[in-house]
């Protein structure tokens, strides 16, 4: 009791109770009893303010915060890590901070990021054969990590057979209602039976069936999946036994292994498991907006905007698969739940009622009598509050004082971090010589600033940017992808800094770029960026404009637009991964080591057949093609079942 590691183990246990500013100073006592020696102390003490935007007076303990991770990577950079002379990279111990910790932060050198994700990728293994006693390694069987260039004769044999699949494996621990499913279940719906096996490695547990009536309103994402996909592993039992867990997978034979959960869902994802290397081309897709930094992922899915040619040495360890029209999936055109857009609004109600009034009219649910009566213009931000710093929400303030009676609508997430919020709008315009909040006083401009609560209904809190956003102020260098797609297919327009190097900083530059809104990316950085939301809101004109395109985007049908196209990028997906496959087997890519100098990118080229777009009747093809595919897979694995008990070996039938 009263040293550094016990204040650690209380800040840990703060931070899993969501009690933030208790796990700040737990981790910051841990950290200066340590002499700063226990460094994940103090890069957790950062985190946790972070996420309740405990900034400090005018922002200086973010400044300092920020100089302590980088000067803590930096000296960590120089003690633990080595590259040898074959590019081959090693790490003694992982950084303090961790990769899903540094998206969000504003770092002089972005370099540093892809530091971080390193020495995670590096370590990933070892870490997971941590025996009971935490000081030891269990042994890592002779024949491990697998060695996929060995087996490459076998596979070009087993690819020339007719009829010949590729076996593609998802593994996630989010295959339940998790943001990555939400935005991409649909995929499933459209992979080709003759060219593509589906299989998906289920790490982590399903959704409470209460949770699915209540929350979800009885909509399943996990069961989706499971209905198209060709075998639905649930391998929750295997999920901290990496070793049989490769084992599992490589005795599937599967050709190209995706990864879904990057380094989120600590405890739940499969650590250590694409070290061993069970699938000869491996690659991460979705879910972690960053390099994985790992030798043993060969591709990252991007796009050209989000991440350029230029930064690719410098911020990545992988290959890239470049995808045309954006590289996120996203199904909101594709999903009944989701709510299309309308070009005009419902009559308001009061009480408010989902999916009723303008968002000038709902004013963000602020109380009567606070802020402006009827607002001009209702910017929003739907973010974590991880996602902002000060001179993001400086940047707000401004725009706010030069669009009068604007308003701006932010969500309570979490609640603790609204005090730290309305102290610092109070700080800003106290200072009589900084001019960020011109005439209006801290209380005007928090009157100004409002917050709904969290809503758990993902449709229902898509639903809410229609009605309570004119515009998103998107967050840099984090921006909003999930709560950005929603935005975009409720016809509220997104502007957002382009100036950033950052993959998580770029989503929406390309998004915009897709969507015909290029003139809403703010290349020249901040000022740009207030000057571009200044005027959309004050040009009414534009303003409307903008937004009917939007909406025009997510109305198209015929065809679809290729930017809300799940087919199409389904088909765009499946040649990304038909070309690295391609590579594998004729050893020009993927299954084996690679330096910075040996980078061969895959960019998709659509075809005349993709570039025609997607009509109604070609979902109805595709569905029922798929249909049928899976049952006719279905009929000849009982077939082969039937054919080993007749034999003597009764098969073990997976889980359909």
């Amino acid at each position: 009791e009263g040293s550094a590691e016990y204040y650690y183990n209380l800040g840990t246990g703060g931070f899993n109770e969501k009690r933030h500013g208790d796990a700040a100073a737990n981790f910051d006592k841990s950290c200066s009893l340590s002499q700063g020696r226990l460094g994940v102390a103090c890069t957790n003490a950062v985190y946790c303010r972070t996420n309740i935007l405990d900034w400090g007076q005018d922002g200086e303990q973010f400044r300092k915060d920020m100089e302590t991770i980088e000067r803590i990577t930096a000296e960590e950079v120089e003690q633990f890590r080595r590259v040898d002379q074959d590019g081959t990279i090693h790490w003694r111990r992982t950084t303090s901070a961790h990769p899903h910790m540094m998206l969000g932060y504003p770092l002089s050198n972005s370099t540093l990021k892809r530091y971080v994700a390193e020495s995670y990728a590096v370590m990933d293994e070892a870490h997971a054969r941590i025996d009971e006693s935490g000081r030891g390694l269990k042994a890592l069987p002779t024949d491990l990590p697998y060695k996929p260039g060995d087996d490459r004769v076998r596979f070009l044999l087993e690819a020339s057979k007719p009829n010949f699949r590729v076996k593609i494996g998802f593994v996630a621990s989010g295959f339940n209602s998790k943001a990555v499913l939400y935005l991409s279940h649909d995929m499933f719906r459209f992979f080709d039976p003759d060219k593509f096996e589906v299989h998906v490695f289920s790490t982590g547990k399903a959704d409470h069936q209460n949770f699915i009536q209540h929350a979800m309103r009885g909509v399943d994402w996990r069961e989706r999946v499971r209905a198209n996909a060709d075998r639905f592993h649930d391998v929750r039992h295997l999920k901290d036994e990496h070793v049989e867990m490769a084992r599992y997978v490589k005795d599937k034979g599967i050709h190209v292994l995706i990864e879904w959960d990057g380094y989120a869902r600590q405890g739940e994802r499969a650590q250590g498991l694409f070290a061993l290397r069970p699938a000869p081309v491996q690659i991460l897709h979705q879910e972690f907006l960053g390099t994985s930094g790992a030798q043993y992922v060969d591709y990252i899915v991007t796009d050209k905007i989000t991440s350029p040619p230029a930064l690719a040495d410098d911020l990545y360890v992988e290959n890239f698969i470049y995808m045309p029209n954006h590289f996120f999936s996203k199904g909101h055109a594709m999903q009944k739940e989701v709510k299309d857009p309308t070009y005009g609004y419902k009559r308001a109600e009061r009480p408010y009622k989902l999916g009723t009034g303008s968002p000038v009219e709902n004013r963000c649910m602020a109380p009567d009598g606070v802020g402006p009566a009827k607002p001009s213009f209702v910017f929003c931000n739907f973010n974590k509050f991880l996602k902002n710093n000060p001179d993001t929400f400086r940047s707000w303030l401004r725009i706010l004082r030069d669009v009068p009676d604007s308003m701006l609508c932010l969500l309570e997430n979490p609640v603790e971090g609204v005090p730290h919020l309305r102290r610092f709008v109070s700080e800003a315009c106290e200072e009589n010589d900084s001019g960020i909040c011109g005439d209006l006083s801290p209380s005007e401009m928090n009157d100004r600033i409002h917050l709904l609560p969290w809503q758990a209904n993902p449709f229902d809190h898509q639903m809410r940017s229609m009605d309570f956003c004119s515009a998103m102020l998107d967050s840099h260098p984090y921006n909003g992808h999930t709560v950005a797609q929603d935005a975009l297919y409720g016809g509220v327009p997104i502007v957002t800094r382009s100036d950033g190097p950052d993959m998580s900083s770029r989503v929406s530059t390309s998004a915009n770029a897709v969507l015909g809104l290029e003139r809403l990316n703010a290349y020249g950085g901040l000022d740009d960026y207030e000057k571009i939301a200044v005027e959309l809101a004050t040009d009414r004109s534009w303003h409307g404009e903008v937004r009917r395109k939007l909406i025009d985007t997510c109305l198209r049908r015929e065809p679809m637009h290729p930017y809300w196209d799940v087919p199409r990028y389904v088909r765009n997906f499946q040649a990304g991964l038909t070309e690295a496959w391609r590579r594998y087997l004729t050893g020009e890519g993927g299954g084996g080591k690679r330096n910075k100098f040996e980078k061969r990118h895959i960019e998709v080229i659509e075809d005349e057949t993709t570039r025609r777009g997607t009509y109604p009747e070609d979902i109805t093809r595709l569905e029922r093609r798929r249909t049928e595919g899976l049952k006719r897979r279905f009929m000849d694995g009982l077939m082969a079942e039937e054919d080993d008990v007749v034999g003597g070996r009764r098969g073990r039938r997976e889980e359909l």
